[in-house]
Order: structure tokens, then C-alpha cells, then sequence
């Protein structure tokens, strides 16, 4: 192990999952899993206890969820990421679960490659907000009050124009790549703003950037 190995600790009620995840990511060199928990309590005490970088963190576990544990670790340790492990078509919590801290989401059928990659991204502080979440996401704001919350909107009048227009970007899903492309600047220069926007808003990450773009009312679900 090195100083830059990232440390993962796996919460999932299923051994076959905990087992199977163990054994990818240990053959990746710049990453250990350093524990298993067996649901939510078990995990909030073995991130007590190990400290890991990057919790991989199942929704529906007994005693209790991933939701609010994850809810519960980022309040105490926000310097953690929670990477939820999700089947998608079946759950529902997308929003939840940002809501409450999660860096972002993974399927459990992802593979070895997506897994790793995963775990770099949201261990660098980066959100792992595929286009397909976000769709996932505007689904669950369309069955929200579509009032935009008034302070919030207020808030958006402290960016400047460039500013919302990178923060409307990053809602829709798009990396900091496909940032620059669009508005045909510098990726550097779209991190730079991103940073702002994070500092100015009060926000972790991207992730709950993007909720706040739709519950500002910045950006409106489309299609439905």
C-alpha cells in the first residue's frame, strides 16, 4: 500500500456483493478495501473505525439504510465520499440519496474497469453524475412542487453569468470536459468557475450543485 492508495470500505447486506467487489478492486493497485459492513449501522461504525476514503454504500439494507447512513456519515466526516450502489430500475432514491450526501452512483453490474474508475473519481472529490442519473434525477424532481424555493433562486443572482451558465452545464449532467467544449474555453477555466460556484453557494460537489440548479428553478425538467 502507498500513501496515495485509496481506501474503500463496501456496505452491501449481500456477501455475494461485499465478495465480489473485494476481489475487483483489490487487484487495482492504487486501491484497498480496507473493510465490509453488513448494513447501515455496521457502517457508519466501521468508517468510525477505519476511516476509509470512499464508501460503497447499498440503498436497501436492514437495521438500517443506506440513505441515512449516508446522511449520518457525510454529516460527521464530510471529508468521505459515499459512492450509493444502485440496480436503478428498481430504486427509487436517486434524489434522496443526493440529497444526503452521496458523491454519486454505480450500478452494481458495472464492471471491473467502471468500478475502479468510480472510486478514483469521487475519492478526487469529483461527483460521478453519469447522463443517465441525471436523467433518473430530473425524474425525481418532476414529481417535486416545480415552484422554485425563493431563497435559493436569490442565491443564483451571486454568480456571475458565466457562473450560471457552467452551474445549467453541470445540472444537465456534462463533465468539466464537455463544459469546455460547449462554451469553447479552457477545462482549467471551467474548474476554476466550478470551484467559485461551489465556494459562493456553500456546496460540497457537483452532485448537490446540480440539485440545487433544479431547486433554484435555474434549470426545469424537460419532457415531463
Amino acid at each position: 500500500m502507498t500513501s496515495s492508495t485509496i481506501r474503500v470500505l463496501i456496505a452491501d447486506d449481500q456477501q455475494m456483493v461485499r465478495q465480489g467487489f473485494t476481489v475487483l478492486l483489490n487487484t487495482q493497485p492504487d486501491i484497498e478495501v480496507v473493510g465490509q459492513a453488513v448494513d447501515g449501522l455496521d457502517a457508519i461504525a466501521k468508517v468510525a473505525e477505519l476511516a476509509p476514503d470512499v464508501v460503497l454504500m447499498d440503498i436497501r439494507m436492514p437495521e438500517l439504510g443506506g440513505i441515512d447512513a449516508t446522511r449520518r456519515i457525510t454529516g460527521e466526516t464530510p471529508h468521505i465520499k459515499v459512492l450509493v450502489l444502485t440496480t436503478f430500475d428498481l430504486d427509487e432514491y436517486v434524489y434522496e440519496a443526493l440529497r444526503a450526501g452521496a458523491s454519486g452512483f454505480l450500478l452494481k453490474d458495472a464492471s471491473a474497469d467502471q468500478l475502479a474508475e468510480a472510486v478514483r473519481v469521487v475519492a478526487a472529490g469529483d461527483a460521478l453524475l453519469a447522463p443517465g442519473i441525471t436523467r433518473r434525477l430530473i425524474a425525481e424532481f418532476s414529481r417535486l412542487d416545480a415552484t422554485p424555493r425563493g431563497p435559493l433562486k436569490q442565491r443564483v443572482g451571486e454568480l456571475t453569468e458565466r457562473e450560471t451558465e457552467v452551474l445549467a452545464l453541470i445540472a444537465q449532467g456534462l463533465s468539466n470536459a464537455e463544459i469546455a467544449e460547449r462554451l469553447v474555453v479552457a477545462e482549467q477555466t471551467v474548474k476554476t468557475h466550478v470551484g467559485r460556484i461551489l465556494v459562493k453557494l456553500g456546496l460540497r460537489d457537483r452532485t448537490q450543485a446540480a440539485v440545487f440548479a433544479y431547486e433554484s428553478g435555474l434549470v426545469r425538467p424537460s419532457g415531463y
